[in-house]
């Protein structure tokens, strides 16, 4: 699976409600979302289970992914329209948000080893 087949089909998973960890590096990995930072594989791990059982109903629009690939390195940007339902307070959540992040090759298989994702702040 290419580097930019690996993202989409993470957008697909988040979408299903599917468990993310396996998407991302087991060991030295920082992910940045709208309201955390999770350093390392287990805390990433740990943080996205913690998401799969409160939220539902993800909405995950793709409107501009750009993805470089050489070889065992990818970058990738991308604006995403996302909505997501918190189940424990009840509260439909939609944001226009910013995605970047960096793909390692690992094994035949890409990894995040790296994710950003923020909302514009209009000033």
């Amino acid at each position: 699976m290419s580097a930019k087949a690996t993202i989409r089909e993470y957008y697909r998973t988040l979408e299903a409600g599917d468990p993310l960890g396996p998407f991302f590096a087991a060991d030295d990995v920082v992910k940045f979302g709208i309201s955390e930072r999770l350093v390392g594989g287990s805390e990433v791990r740990r943080g996205l289970e913690e998401q799969t059982d409160r939220t539902a109903d993800w909405a995950v629009d793709s409107r501009a992914l750009r993805v470089t690939d050489r070889g065992c390195h990818a970058w990738f940007s991308d604006s995403v329209a996302l909505s997501w339902r918190d189940v424990e307070a009840g509260v439909e959540h939609s944001f226009e948000t910013r995605w970047s992040g960096t793909l390692e090759a690992r094994d035949g298989e890409w990894v995040f080893v790296g994710m950003h994702v923020s909302t514009p702040r209009s000033f």
